[in-house]
């Protein structure tokens, strides 16, 4: 067997572990079609937490059960790629002149532009309606997935929304999905961007139950013939904090091991698995999200690093002689970056597993 696991951004790994609920009511919701709770949804979740993941994972749902997916990532102009889809789409089902490219978007991407005359010329939620009535008949529907939606430019957010919710009135076979950060997606609803996605089911992902880790972990070397004993086993599991991720790039690491030492794991080689999935995740996680960071916001971390837990922010204050405005401003820009999370009233924690212990690594002496 190659090795299953897959520890790159939106991969799909061998198994979601503990999302198995979410994808159910995803898919129960494609049978019935138009207006059904799981076709409007929105993912958040900490970095590495699995959102693209779990994106992926209900666009092969929808391409199962014989629905079009159009996949987008919220950068500027993407209302205006869903628009281009939909079109060749369209075409594709008999249905419009052949040989049209949209070659530029109205005001907030609305009118389509192409190059036919401009008696032919079509708005974008009319070429939606056009796509969708021709799935309708064929008894499928239509899928938009956008990931990363705290990037996104609101009007066209906003704009997507509007039309989604057209459709849905219509009673037209129309699934959204959004993922992106937890706060930056709570500021996009609480600015009435859309106000329809308030109601939209709403999955908070978090780390996966790390028994439900240990199980995979078991299965998997199992299926391969890899010898590993159940106190490594747990070791590994509870190394990866049941965040997904390190769920991947651990499992990765355990997998090369094993191919090197004849398909055994020793506790030898599970110590190095863990410190090569843990440099890793430092390296593509940790210092990617510290990046875009300001030396305060560092100095906010470190002081959150010196408790074990949940920390309250005055605490942080007192650590900085910082007002608490300014403790309010840090706080709020880390959250929004995915850095920190606020698990209690006045309380934050890190967001990312192994932060903590990375600034006390290397935290200025």
């Amino acid at each position: 067997m190659r090795n299953p696991f897959r520890p790159t951004a939106g991969a799909t790994p061998p198994e979601l572990i503990g999302r198995e609920g979410m994808l159910d009511e995803f898919e129960y919701g494609l049978q019935l079609g138009s207006g059904a709770p799981g076709l409007l949804t929105i993912i958040t979740g900490a970095r590495g937490i699995g959102k693209t993941a779990l994106l992926s994972a209900a666009q092969d749902k929808a391409r199962q059960q014989g629905w079009i997916v159009i996949s987008e990532t919220a950068t500027a102009g993407f209302v205006g790629r869903i628009g281009e889809s939909m079109r060749l789409h369209v075409e594709e089902l008999g249905s419009g002149p052949s040989g049209r490219r949209i070659t530029a978007l109205g005001v907030a991407g609305f009118t389509v532009t192409t190059q036919l005359p401009p008696e032919r010329q079509v708005d974008w939620r009319r070429l939606g309606g056009q796509l969708l009535s021709l799935l309708a008949e064929n008894g499928t529907g239509l899928l938009f997935t956008v990931d990363e939606i705290h990037s996104a430019d609101r009007t066209e957010l906003s704009q997507l929304a509007a039309d989604v919710q057209h459709f849905i009135r219509d009673g037209l076979p129309i699934g959204l999905i959004f993922a992106g950060l937890p706060a930056a997606v709570s500021d996009l609803l609480n600015e009435g961007v859309a106000t329809f996605l308030r109601r939209a089911d709403r999955i908070d992902l978090h780390a996966a139950a790390v028994k439900e880790v240990e199980r995979s972990f078991t299965h998997t070397f199992e299926q391969a013939g890899i010898k590993i004993s159940d106190e490594e086993i747990r070791h590994a599991a509870q190394a990866t904090g049941g965040y997904p991720f390190l769920i991947q790039l651990i499992g990765y690491q355990l997998w090369r091991q094993a191919e090197i030492n004849d398909l055994a794991l020793e506790k030898d080689n599970v110590t190095q698995a863990i410190r090569a999935a843990t440099r890793r995740h430092e390296m593509t996680v940790i210092e990617a999200a510290l990046s875009t960071t300001s030396d305060k916001d560092k100095d906010f971390l470190q002081a959150m690093a010196q408790d074990e837990g949940p920390v309250a922010a005055g605490d942080i204050g007192k650590r900085l002689n910082a007002k608490s405005n300014v403790v309010a401003n840090y706080r709020a820009r880390l959250i929004a970056a995915g850095l920190i999370e606020a698990p209690a009233y006045g309380k934050v924690d890190f967001a990312i597993p192994g932060l903590r212990e990375y600034l006390r690594k290397i935290r200025p002496t």
